[in-house]
């Protein structure tokens, strides 16, 4: 359930676990987990999925552990978790790595992400389906639509007749048919994960290969240089999904390696932070993973672990 890992080493984490002929998986019971259940079974019954959504109820980039204090006393959580759901990280990392494993992008940097109001199955008429299909599938999230929480995919169909039977068991008549999950349960589900990791083998959702989509670091607020960043759900960055060979191409930050990071130069408000804008803690572990990543992306043969 560690999003924030995966999105930005689970790629070459997975290249090991295969070396040494272990299972690096998801859970099931959080979104991430729950797209790919959906993206499987609407796969298996012979759609093509063009889009994996992630349903949200609030999407402030701005908020931070003082806004957030007193939902999370409410609910007895950390104020900085809690932050990186309403900035919009936590929903770039989960919807980054069901990209990584389905092999969808985003359509641009920090995804659509309409708001919404009426029910999920109405947004199919929003997307258009031939460029999705041109795009290869994208990942995305929305703001308000019911049901909430929940996930989404959006299939279609290229056999008429299967259309027809689509549309005679209340999908409509497409060309893009809306599957949702109306709940996650968390902790209850991790129990399914294990079993179909010892007994079948089974990854409930694991990179394809490299990485496809990134989250990268975002100023929060008017940063300066000398600073230290702080970490995911705080007071300095937020993170933005972004396809990772423009991450590459623009040496763009990770948001999963922003903390620690001292500035060179002053960054305003929005940016996205590069690593010619930082100094890297020196010595880090997850910099030599990243790296590695980063190589095998490019070559598609990783360097040895140090």
């Amino acid at each position: 359930m560690n999003a924030e890992l995966d999105g930005t080493i689970g790629p070459i984490l997975k290249v090991y676990a295969d070396r040494a002929g272990v299972i690096l998986s998801a859970c099931d019971g959080d979104q991430p987990g729950f797209q790919m259940n959906l993206y499987r079974f609407v796969k298996s019954i012979g759609l093509t999925p063009l889009l994996c959504g992630n349903i949200k109820g609030l999407q402030d980039p701005y908020r931070n552990p003082t806004t957030q204090e007193a939902f999370a006393q409410r609910w007895g959580q950390k104020n900085h978790m809690v932050t990186s759901f309403a900035d919009g990280t936590k929903i770039s990392f989960e919807q980054a790595i069901v990209a990584n494993a389905t092999g969808m992008k985003v359509a641009k940097r920090g995804m659509l992400g309409y708001n919404y109001h009426g029910h999920v199955d109405e947004m199919t008429k929003i997307y258009n389906v031939e460029q999705l299909l041109e795009w290869g599938g994208i990942v995305d999230y929305v703001v308000g639509a019911k049901p909430s929480p929940g996930v989404f995919v959006f299939a279609t169909h290229n056999d008429p007749q299967q259309c027809h039977y689509l549309n005679l068991y209340k999908l409509g008549e497409g060309p893009l048919y809306s599957f949702y999950t109306p709940y996650h349960l968390c902790h209850f589900e991790v129990p399914l994960s294990v079993a179909r990791a010892i007994i079948f083998q089974d990854a409930v959702m694991t990179p394809l290969s490299g990485p496809l989509v990134d989250v990268v670091a975002t100023a929060k607020t008017n940063l300066k240089a000398g600073d230290v960043l702080d970490g995911i759900g705080y007071y300095m960055t937020y993170g933005q999904c972004e396809n990772s060979n423009i991450t590459l191409q623009q040496n763009l930050l990770p948001m999963g390696l922003a903390e620690g990071c001292r500035l060179l130069r002053d960054i305003p408000k929005d940016q996205v932070l590069t690593y010619n804008d930082v100094e890297l803690p020196s010595g880090r572990f997850c910099d030599n993973l990243r790296a590695q990543q980063n190589a095998y992306t490019l070559s598609k043969s990783p360097a040895r672990v140090a």
